[in-house]
């Protein structure tokens, strides 16, 4: 078993760690379709010796090559860790710097068995979403955060470690970009050639920028969205026996059972993979499996009859479970659904994100390789029949949001009846985004998911930060703030309060709540100084979801609420990147692609390392009121009368802080001279 010392040495050559293959028991990444000429995979295997001496190119030319033909990409398997990989306390890195050592302690959680979801591939999560291309990488990435000091920067070009550039030290220690693809040139086709030629990757959201604390995030999210769902369209928070669908119990949509018990429904959860659906049901996150639908109806209408708060597993495909549901009212005039959704990884439909009802689990894996356009017809056609049996529920009541998964998108470009309408001002479907309905204002008012990480691995340790964010909010709370913000701060304090009792960490001692600028200012400075005062073991790292105010650019999720024109501009995202460089956070990512799939969004985050230090605490502040304001500006410029409130009070509370202000067009009479 290997040491963290000798995992941070780099590549180890000589002499060269024993062939491996992929690992039998444990979940792996669908083989993918590179479609590369033979000249093409001679580059990619040009590609991935170039980071081993000559002497021992023949060796690793074969099962380099072996790996491009079997699996569609050069994983370098022989190079991953023997060692248990998990996010250790971070004294326990070999690094010069303690920035450094809690980078290295988030990348070793992203890649926890127990978080990621294909490990051996580094996969953390949305069936593409990559740590690196290669381990070679991964090692190379350890070895430079080892020696790294304050005058240095790692330069991280979509998977690849360009190296340590000279630098200062208020400079950030690691810049990231993900699948910085010339636009022209950002397709799926075009992404799958340049993954397998080892030159760029998908980092998702977190993933890629190493920032996911596991499913523990979007259990909030799903919480806070199921609740305001309730709220605004069934009248009530009360959610006894009110029932909600959805699909997908894999990398991030495996929270939705756990959100569906914490908000007090029968939450049913469709899954096609047996390993998924077990590892959900292990952690006491799903509480009845079955692979029957008879059953699976048997338990809903026990669950809606009986009040009762649970979460079920179906072991199938959720379009056959849509159709059994409009079955049964159709012979019964039973409506079993209260709402739904998808959480299928549909912004990756024909790679694994998604699986046709037609087949089975493993017929799908085969024939995705085997015939990519079949399979693709396949998964159109089921994405059809899944549309249809939805808005037959929907006309008899059902409540149906999407999940910004690409799931409407997806379904559209399949011809499916979803009322897609391209006007000027975005893009429109029968059933409206998330962020359109639910969430939208939310961003506006600031908030969004700040999230931090106790770098010593203690249990307590985070119980001691739940406890100072709870007092943190209640202050604020209590010196007075609007009623609108007062409501969001009530519901996170509510989480904060259940969340160790909800059981929800998986790998690293971490939380996750949605604040505004103000709170998270107030939440960070409280965790520096209880670093600083030796209350917390080791450093806090504080980051969040790129899913927020500011941090991403998406006309079909986080931005489809905003109706100037601009949801297809992405100066947002870009700009929260280069603002928070320049802030003082300790690294910085910035993403094509995540969530609702490549070419679709770009998108940035940060992470920030709390140290204890009066250095720390400055940075803190600055980053943060940028990291928020940024996003509520341009959400107040694009016409939304919540932003421009929270960005008036912003300015108000600092009087360096100037932003353009919109004058609204109030006669609309006005604007049809040009006609």
């Amino acid at each position: 078993m290997a040491s963290l010392k000798e995992l941070c040495e780099g590549l180890p050559l000589d002499p060269l760690p024993p062939r491996r293959t992929r690992e039998p028991g444990i979940p792996h990444a669908p083989v993918r379709s590179h479609g590369l000429s033979e000249e093409q995979q001679q580059l990619a295997l040009e590609n991935a010796l170039r980071y081993f001496p000559e002497e021992l190119h023949s060796i690793l030319v074969t099962e380099f090559a072996e790996e491009l033909r079997e699996y569609g990409h050069i994983y370098m398997y022989r190079f991953s860790p023997t060692m248990e990989i998990r996010a250790y306390p971070i004294d326990e890195y070999p690094a010069k710097l303690r920035q450094a050592a809690a980078i290295m302690h988030m990348i070793m959680n992203n890649l926890d068995p127990r978080v990621a979801q294909f490990p051996q591939e580094l996969v953390t999560y949305g069936g593409n979403g990559q740590v690196f291309s290669n381990w070679a990488q991964f090692r190379l990435v350890m070895g430079y955060l080892a020696e790294m000091t304050e005058e240095q920067t790692l330069a991280m070009y979509s998977g690849h470690p360009m190296g340590l550039f000279p630098s200062t030290p208020s400079s950030p220690r690691v810049i990231i970009t993900n699948g910085m693809v010339i636009p022209n040139y950002s397709s799926r086709d075009m992404y799958e050639k340049l993954f397998a030629l080892g030159t760029t990757m998908y980092g998702q959201m977190t993933a890629g920028s190493y920032c996911y604390i596991g499913p523990q995030g979007i259990v909030h999210g799903t919480t806070i969205t199921v609740m305001n769902a309730a709220r605004k369209h069934i009248g009530s928070s009360d959610l006894k026996g009110k029932v909600f669908v959805t699909s997908g119990l894999g990398g991030m949509s495996g929270a939705q059972a756990k959100a569906s018990t914490i908000c007090g429904c029968v939450g049913v959860i469709a899954e096609v993979s047996s390993e998924a659906i077990q590892k959900r049901h292990k952690q006491g996150w799903l509480d009845e499996v079955t692979d029957d639908l008879e059953e699976c109806i048997k338990l809903i209408r026990s669950g809606r009859l009986q009040l009762k708060t649970s979460s079920i597993g179906y072991h199938g495909n959720v379009v056959l479970l849509w159709e059994r549901i409009v079955e049964e009212y159709e012979k019964t005039g039973d409506l079993l659904v209260d709402m739904g959704s998808d959480q299928t990884s549909c912004h990756n439909p024909y790679q694994g994100g998604y699986y046709p009802a037609q087949l089975s689990y493993e017929e799908g894996r085969e024939l995705m390789h085997s015939d990519p356009l079949k399979f693709k017809n396949l998964v159109q056609e089921s994405l059809q029949r899944q549309v249809n049996a939805i808005n037959k529920l929907a006309c008899a009541g059902m409540y149906f949001w999407d999940y910004g998964n690409a799931f409407l998108l997806e379904a559209s470009r399949a011809g499916a009846d979803v009322g897609r309408q391209d006007s000027a001002s975005g893009t429109f479907f029968r059933y409206p985004s998330y962020v359109q309905d639910i969430m939208g204002d939310i961003f506006s008012l600031g908030f969004g998911p700040f999230r931090w990480v106790c770098t010593s691995a203690d249990p307590n340790d985070l119980v001691t930060t739940d406890d100072i964010a709870t007092s943190v909010l209640e202050d604020v709370i209590k010196e007075g703030v609007p009623e609108s913000v007062k409501l969001q701060y009530e519901d996170n304090i509510r989480w904060i309060r259940g969340a160790g009792q909800n059981q929800l960490v998986v790998g690293s001692q971490a939380r996750i709540l949605y604040s505004d600028q103000r709170g998270r200012i107030a939440i960070a400075t409280a965790f520096n100084k209880a670093v600083g005062e030796k209350i917390l073991k080791g450093p806090v790292v504080i980051s969040r979801d790129h899913h927020d105010v500011s941090g991403t650019d998406s006309p079909f999720r986080e931005t489809s609420n905003i109706y100037d024109g601009s949801a297809f501009c992405a100066d947002m995202a870009v700009q929260n990147v280069i603002g928070d460089a320049f802030r003082g956070a300790t690294w910085v990512a910035l993403h094509n692609g995540g969530g609702v799939g490549w070419g679709e969004v770009m998108n940035g985050g940060f992470g920030l390392v709390l140290d204890g230090s009066n250095d720390a605490g400055e940075r803190a502040k600055r980053m943060l009121a940028w990291d928020v304001s940024n996003g509520v500006a341009r959400r107040c410029w694009a016409g939304n009368s919540k932003a421009k409130e929270t960005i008036c009070r912003a300015m108000g509370e600092n009087s360096l802080l100037r932003v353009t202000l919109p004058h609204n067009v109030k006669n609309r009479d006005l604007l049809k001279i040009s006609q």
